[in-house]
């Protein structure tokens, strides 16, 4: 199995937002549910190479912290998944966390990468 890619020292930074498509808006409504179910502080959701979405909210234990675009890439990938066409953070951030970043570049060079804001507007996308 190739190793991850280390996590960027600098932030990715979204740049303006892409005009969304119907499947990437439902990421969006799939991110804003997970996150607001548990009252996490990010969600976010993924679409595979097959169409199926994946979604998630952060996770904050004493013993494991994942960002939710981490959990949401890792459940895909237990799901068999290879690639991604695309994915979603919901966040009161400003930027994309790092590490979230890698995890969907591990998969995918070029998908692209959503921010929005706990309301559902997409703040930019990170495309590199």
């Amino acid at each position: 199995m190739p190793e991850s890619a280390a996590v960027p020292a600098a932030l990715p930074t979204p740049a303006d937002p892409a005009e969304l498509s119907a499947e990437d808006a439902k990421l969006v409504v799939l991110a804003r549910g997970a996150r607001g179910r548990v009252g996490a502080v990010e969600g976010a959701a993924v679409r595979d190479q097959d169409g199926r979405t994946y979604a998630a909210a952060s996770v904050a234990l004493p013993s494991l912290a994942l960002t939710a675009l981490q959990l949401a890439v890792a459940s895909a990938v237990a799901a068999g998944a290879s690639r991604l066409e695309a994915a979603v953070v919901v966040t009161e951030a400003s930027t994309l966390d790092g590490a979230g970043h890698a995890a969907v570049r591990d998969l995918s060079v070029d998908a692209p990468i959503h921010v929005a804001a706990p309301d559902g507007a997409v703040l930019g996308t990170v495309v590199e």
